[in-house]
């Protein structure tokens, strides 16, 4: 990553601090940083890509609280699919594994 991009990144994160939003920084994909930015009923996942791009991408709460037993559709949807999920990643941003 170029200074201007780490400049460009740098100069987000200190706007998401001005702003007080809380953010995580993962390295989720290659040539890129990504930070997961948290805002009442969702969350935003930003990339820096290496190239000089930047990727946004969307996570809105529907506003249904379910039961304890939607809980069973996570683990139904992962025995259903013996690979990986595409992006399924950890709660510490690392990629997922079965």
């Amino acid at each position: 990553m170029t200074t201007d991009r780490f400049d460009k990144l740098l100069a987000f994160l200190e706007r998401l601090d001005k702003a007080h939003i809380p953010y995580r920084i993962a390295h989720q994909r290659d040539e890129a940083v990504s930070v997961v930015a948290f805002a009442p009923g969702a969350y935003w996942e930003i990339d820096f890509l290496a190239d000089g791009g930047v990727d946004v991408e969307r996570y809105r709460s529907r506003g249904e609280i379910e039961g304890e037993s939607a809980l069973e559709e996570l683990f139904d949807a992962w025995a259903e699919d013996e690979s990986e999920p595409e992006g399924a990643v950890k709660n510490d941003g690392s990629a997922a594994r079965k």
